[in-house]
């Protein structure tokens, strides 16, 4: 078995690049409707051909590398589909047409984004989740916003970023626990460290969402006010429907398995509609009455599209579903995602570039703006979050403590790159998975998701200013262990 080199190790990712740049020139938004997937499995069999017959490495190994990768995937394809139930049977119990109708009321349009962006900042810090916080109070506000006549794009960037700002420091998060444990560092001690760079980035969205809302024109309040009544007509809006969200972020504080809470929240919102929403229900069901209009009509919300006549065209297209079933594609993609990914470890093609990488470290910021790019570059080869944050954290752990900096370092630069990076590349799953919950393409609030391109240069910028950059002695690898102490510059 020979060592890959640099220019083999290019040659799928050239391929990736290629087809993805010609699918999204002939499809536009449509691109991961099959072309992306087509994309990533010529990259993987591109990889495979190398490997097994440049590289002489056994088919055995790559078949085993994606196993594993689907292995670690299975769960978050479990929750995908879970959350679209979820979303589907909260529109049809009236749950998210709730959160609209109080948040037309409430909220004033020229804030309408900020307060967007701080409540799913708070709601992920609560809960630990971005998946959890866009599949359930982003789609709401994104479709309040969409009402009001605020662009999709910025709806959807101002969810993206608060989502991942919580997601990003809140210690039940469980990128925030892999990062600090993969640079063996106190959870507490890394979510206070990353406050450094995280505050600064929560002031510039604060800004920007502010003044865009400022500046972006919306409809008149006769308009909205026709969407409100259409509301009214359609469901019965009541805050007692409230609780099915309160109940949720309380099983997610509690550390409920993330699958179990949201199959029974979308469990007891299916059953809620048919106390809540008769009329609704109605609409849905075939037969007239008896166990199997109920079982027709409860399975069908839970898993297949439902289109719902509210009399406004655009309540229409919001309160419309695709359950389960709407998630297919998304999964779809996950699948490729994982066979590129295990192709690409297998190989050890990945490892090669990222090694290359290291030694263009001289100081802080060259150190950490390295760092930055071998995750976003994991991100955007391999497509997982977490191997964005476990490979980069591996290889780099010892040349921080080499050149005598503090583990906090590598672990606060591991979750401002690699976290928030994952959901700004198209094929990734993070990506994929809010682009297809939310029904926006990651392309269209790409340049609006301010706090994800924002964070990992604020990282480079403070490293350079050399901004309380924590230090340990160095010590000869011969005179024993690094001491425990920090030196604050």
């Amino acid at each position: 078995m020979k060592k890959p080199t640099l220019f083999l190790s290019l040659i799928p990712i050239i391929v990736l690049v290629t087809v993805l740049a010609i699918g999204v020139q002939i499809f536009g938004e449509d691109v991961t409707s099959g072309p992306s997937q087509i994309a990533l499995l010529l990259a993987a069999a591109t990889t495979c051909l190398i490997g097994v017959y440049k590289l002489k490495i056994p088919w055995e190994k790559f078949e085993e590398s994606m196993g594993e990768n689907l292995s670690k995937t299975s769960s978050s394809i479990y929750i995908l589909l879970m959350i679209g139930a979820l979303t589907s049977t909260w529109m049809l119990s009236g749950v998210v047409p709730t959160m609209i109708y109080y948040g037309l009321k409430i909220i004033h349009p020229s804030v309408f984004m900020v307060v967007t962006f701080l409540l799913c900042a708070i709601v992920s810090l609560l809960v630990g989740s971005s998946w959890t916080t866009v599949g359930t109070i982003g789609i709401a506000m994104l479709s309040a916003g969409q009402i009001i006549g605020l662009p999709i794009g910025w709806l959807a960037g101002a969810i993206i970023s608060g989502a991942y700002l919580g997601d990003k420091i809140s210690p039940l998060s469980d990128t925030t626990n892999l990062s600090a444990s993969i640079a063996g560092v106190p959870l507490y001690v890394h979510v206070k460290y990353m406050l450094i760079t995280t505050i600064p980035a929560l002031i510039i969205c604060l800004i920007v969402y502010g003044i865009a809302g400022l500046m972006i024109p919306v409809s008149s309040n006769v308009v909205i006010d026709s969407q409100i009544t259409a509301l009214e007509g359609t469901f019965n809006i009541s805050l007692w429907l409230l609780l099915i969200p309160c109940a949720t972020i309380f099983m997610i504080i509690k550390k409920v398995s993330p699958f179990l809470t949201l199959f029974l929240s979308a469990f007891v919102g299916g059953i809620v509609a048919f106390w809540a929403q008769p009329q609704i229900i109605e609409q849905i069901s075939t037969a007239s009455t008896g166990v199997g209009s109920f079982f027709f009509t409860f399975l069908k919300m839970m898993s297949s599209e439902i289109n719902i006549e509210t009399g406004d065209a655009l309540i229409n297209n919001l309160a419309s579903t695709n359950g389960m079933a709407g998630m297919v594609n998304t999964v779809w993609i996950i699948l490729c995602v994982v066979a590129l990914g295990g192709a690409l470890n297998a190989s050890g093609m990945i490892q090669l570039i990222t090694e290359k990488m290291i030694r263009f470290m001289k100081n802080a910021a060259s150190l950490v703006a390295s760092t930055v790019v071998t995750c976003i570059f994991c991100n955007i080869v391999l497509a997982d979050q977490y191997m964005s944050i476990l490979l980069p954290g591996k290889m780099f752990a010892e040349t921080y403590r080499k050149k005598g900096y503090a583990p906090e370092l590598l672990s606060r630069t591991l979750e401002d790159a690699g976290t928030v990076s994952s959901v700004m590349v198209p094929w990734n799953t993070c990506a994929v998975v809010q682009a297809g919950v939310l029904g926006v393409a990651t392309m269209t609030y790409f340049p609006y998701a301010i706090f994800c391109f924002i964070t990992p240069v604020i990282a480079i910028v403070i490293a350079a200013m050399g901004y309380k950059i924590h230090r340990i002695p160095i010590v000869p690898e011969e005179k024993g262990t690094i001491s425990a102490a920090i030196i604050k510059n």
